[in-house]
């Protein structure tokens, strides 16, 4: 029986890795994309939702592009910042002359086909031997406190993106892309005092992203129908690579095969985890629902 079970998991994360790399995914219409060598591109289309994507801000903060203050006043809500609009482009002046002037993204081509894994930690993960899949693709996302030492077999050990916010910050080697979520000024403020010579913090500041204002809005409004009081961190996550990627992969996100929610590096003491101002369970169905129709790929473990 043991057997059994074993060559049936083997068989369901083989047709998974086929999934995932679009191989049973059907082309558009035509037969044949031009924005990317998948068999289906996320931006290609003239339905309402390639549509949406392809009219979203940038992600990530540009030195070229300066944050609207319509854009920065949503923003300020977010945690009650206080401060004005002139401290928040000030600040975000001198950080540029910290970190590269723009995020080192390069454009979707018919030549290529970008795959992104965004792996939430949910302890669904937990005995889903996902980890060869999801180091499989390309771009590998992972979040918050996420950890991959011991928990190899699930959760893989390629990182090719960390995001994260103060609250939520662990040191990175040094070929690992810092995303860093800003919820206020004091978190800008933060990124600054942490690399500057002598810190103890460790990042490469030659991979920083930091995500724009402006598509944090665009994720709540657009793709959220403005619910919550702003989008998670695991919601942003998938937002933001959904503009990098040709084809986009979700693992870890909601609860266990038995309701509970718990992160996979944790023992399970709290049943009734909360999702805070987030609206978890909205932004959970958005994702099923994009998986429904094919925009996304997203694995519910076990």
């Amino acid at each position: 029986m043991l057997s059994r079970m074993r060559k049936s998991r083997a068989f369901i994360l083989l047709l998974s890795s086929l999934t995932t790399l679009g191989l049973v995914l059907p082309l558009l219409p035509g037969g044949r994309n031009t924005h990317c060598a998948c068999p289906r591109c996320l931006t290609e289309g003239t339905d309402e939702f390639s549509q949406v994507l392809r009219t979203a801000p940038k992600p990530f903060l540009l030195k070229s592009s300066k944050t609207t203050e319509e854009d920065f006043n949503w923003w300020k809500q977010v945690q009650r910042e206080k401060k004005t609009f002139s401290v928040f482009t000030t600040k975000i002046d001198e950080l540029f002359q910290i970190f590269p002037p723009s995020p080192n993204l390069v454009g979707p081509s018919p030549d290529r086909c970008r795959t992104c894994a965004v792996v939430g930690n949910s302890g669904n993960l937990r005995g889903s031997h996902y980890g060869h899949l999801i180091d499989s693709h390309d771009i590998v996302i992972r979040m918050n406190r996420g950890v991959t030492t011991g928990y190899e077999v699930d959760v893989g050990s390629k990182t090719t993106h960390h995001v994260m916010y103060p609250e939520s910050a662990k040191m990175l080697v040094n070929t690992t892309h810092l995303v860093f979520i800003p919820f206020k000024i004091k978190d800008l403020q933060w990124l600054q005092k942490n690399f500057v010579p002598g810190a103890k913090w460790r990042a490469n500041k030659d991979l920083v992203m930091i995500l724009n204002p402006a598509f944090m809005r665009y994720v709540h409004e657009t793709l959220l129908q403005k619910r919550g009081r702003y989008p998670s961190t695991g919601f942003l996550s998938v937002a933001f690579s959904m503009q990098m990627c040709d084809q986009v992969s979700v693992f870890g996100f909601g609860a266990d095969s038995h309701g509970n929610w718990y992160h996979y590096f944790e023992t399970l003491r709290n049943r009734r985890l909360k999702t805070g101002p987030h609206a978890g369970t909205h932004e959970y169905n958005v994702i099923l629902q994009l998986h429904d129709e094919a925009k996304l790929q997203f694995f519910q473990g076990f």
